[in-house]
Order: C-alpha cells, then structure tokens, then sequence
C-alpha cells in the first residue's frame, strides 16, 4: 500500500493533467468562438414551412445573418408533432453550426405523452428563450355564446357534446382545452388536427365548436365573420388583443396557458459558444424590426440566460407533468 506522501504526488499530478486538460478545452473553445461563425449556420425548425414557428426563425435568422455576415439557413424539419426535427438537431455535431428552435410541443409536451428518443435535459444545451404567445380561445358565430362564462354555462348543460379542435395532441391548443376542462368542469371532445389551419377552417364551418387558437390563424378566422374571439390563455391581458378578457377573469382561478419558443444546441456544444450566441440572440430579440416583425404574429420577445432558459423548460416539465397525471392524458 502507498505511503502518503506517494498518494499525494499521484493525487497533485493527476490534478495537475485534469487542470491543464480542462485549460486545454477552455482555450480552444474560446478560440472557436472568437471566429464564430466561419459559415453557414443551420437553423432546425420542427413544424412545416409558413407556420408560426417558421416565420419566427427567418426572421430572427435574417437579423443573426445580418450581424454574423454569415447565412443562417432555415432547414424544415417537420413531422411527429415536431419531434422529428427534434430527434435530428439532437444528433448533429455539437460543433455550433446547427441550433433547434424549441417549443412546448416537441420538448416538454411530447415525451411526457409518449417514449420519445431525445432527452432535452441530455441531449441539449440551452440557450435562450426567445418569445412566448398566448392562444385564443375562438367559437364559430353559429354558437349561442358571447363570452367565456356562457361558453361554460352551455357545456355544463351539453356534457359531452361540445368539441374542441387542437392544433396535434400535445400542443399548447390542446393542453389549454384540458386545463380547461378541469378548471370549469365540463365534459368536451377533443379533436386533433394536424395543424391549426385545417382546424380554424373546420371551425368556421361550424364542425367543431371551438378551439384554443394561435393568435395568427385566429386572427385570420375573425376576419372572415365566420368565427368569434372570447378570452385570451395569459394570465394577464395580451397587449396584441387587449379587448380579449383572460380567462381568469371569466372565472376560470387560475388559468395560464402560454406557448414559448428558444433556442437549443447539440449537447456538447463550447460553452463560450452558446454565450457567444446567447448574447447575440438578445441584440437580435431587441431589435425594433425583429419585435415588430414577431408582433404581428402575436408573438411577444424575451431573452434569458441559459441557466434561465434551463429552470423554466424543468418547471414547465413539472407543471404539466402534473396535468397529464390528473387529467390521465395520452395519445390517440
């Protein structure tokens, strides 16, 4: 057995290889952020083309391009209610030229509904929150109701008749029409679209009886005069529709329902490269144009650390976690 002061020599040039390895890693990764990006960057998006998600990424990726003087490239990636995508950007090289534009759906709905192969928490790095939106809760004009406390009143009455149309299962559309069966006590169907298009139109035709709605497609189904808005899913008033009551205020204690996009790395990623483009993201997410731009899709702008984008993706895991438990939610 080794006397100490030989344990001790093992022990200090053992730490001495660990420093210099981990100085090693600092250096050149410091380095590579310094040259970063030396070209094009990949921006992984998981719903089709000309959706929300989309359309958020150009534009953000348009003003990164701008500061970079490197092209951005949005590459589509959809399918499986986002999950593809996700499953794609998790096995890219964690070398900083490809980054997920994360949602709720792909990241925290989805593997809580069903096995998934990607783990945010140990595939991922992250890197910022980006922006958040609340949905709108819409009924065709044909429904004999005019707020949110009628809509309640007629589904206690109806029980199981009323249906309400999602944008897929997992969605935030389709967590908000749970929340909302458990907060007001009603019975309703739910109906799963893929995608909130086909659902604001199956809306307006009076098929469905309402729905949870991006601000977008809804905004679109209100100018026809076919449909009707009734409360917002923020827990305070949205400043895009600040006519809209919240739910809250409808009756329903408690009710907060609000989707949220950021952006995440391959694991693995240099950290002085997610710092790199975390302080990037929030010059970009300041920009009049950029909030200008997202605005008119309803979508409010927020920046985080990535420490804070971490907490806040593990506390929403934990609440609808919760909701999937009690209400006994599952794919269908």
């Amino acid at each position: 057995m080794p006397n100490c002061p030989d344990g001790r020599k093992r022990v200090s040039g053992f730490s001495r290889f660990s420093l210099l390895a981990i100085l090693i890693l600092a250096v050149a990764g410091a380095a590579q952020a310094q040259g970063y990006p030396a070209r094009l960057v990949r921006f992984v998006v998981t719903y089709p083309p000309g959706g929300s998600s989309d359309i958020m990424a150009r534009v953000i990726g348009a003003q990164l391009t701008e500061y970079w003087g490197q092209q951005v490239l949005v590459e589509s990636r959809p399918g499986a209610d986002g999950s593809i995508g996700t499953e794609y950007a998790a096995k890219q090289p964690a070398d900083g030229y490809t980054f997920l534009l994360a949602n709720f759906g792909p990241i925290v709905a989805k593997p809580l509904l069903t096995k998934v192969s990607y783990d945010w928490k140990r595939d991922f790095v992250p890197v910022s929150r980006i922006t958040y939106a609340a949905n709108i809760l819409v009924v065709p004009t044909t429904l004999p109701v005019k707020n949110a406390k009628e809509l309640v009143a007629l589904a206690k009455a109806r029980p199981g008749e009323l249906t309400y149309g999602t944008s897929g299962p997992g969605s935030m559309s389709h967590f908000a029409g749970e929340m909302f069966k458990r907060i007001a006590g009603v019975k309703m169907i739910t109906v799963n679209y893929k995608g909130n298009a086909l659902a604001i139109t199956d809306l307006s035709g009076g098929q469905i009886t309402t729905m949870f709605s991006d601000a977008v497609p809804a905004m679109i189904g209100l100018k026809t005069g076919k449909i009707r808005a009734l409360a917002v899913t923020s827990a305070e008033r949205w400043r895009f529709n600040p006519e809209l009551p919240t739910l809250a205020e409808a009756g329903l204690k408690g009710f907060a329902a609000v989707n949220w996009w950021g952006i995440l790395f391959p694991a693995g990623t240099p950290r002085p490269v997610v710092d790199k483009v975390n302080a990037d993201l929030g010059r970009a997410l300041a920009s009049p144009v950029v909030k200008q731009k997202l605005g008119e899709l309803g979508v409010e702008t927020i920046a985080s650390t990535p420490e804070q984008f971490g907490a806040f993706m593990a506390s929403e895991t934990e609440r609808w976690g919760k909701l999937i438990q009690e209400a006994n939610l599952k794919l269908e």
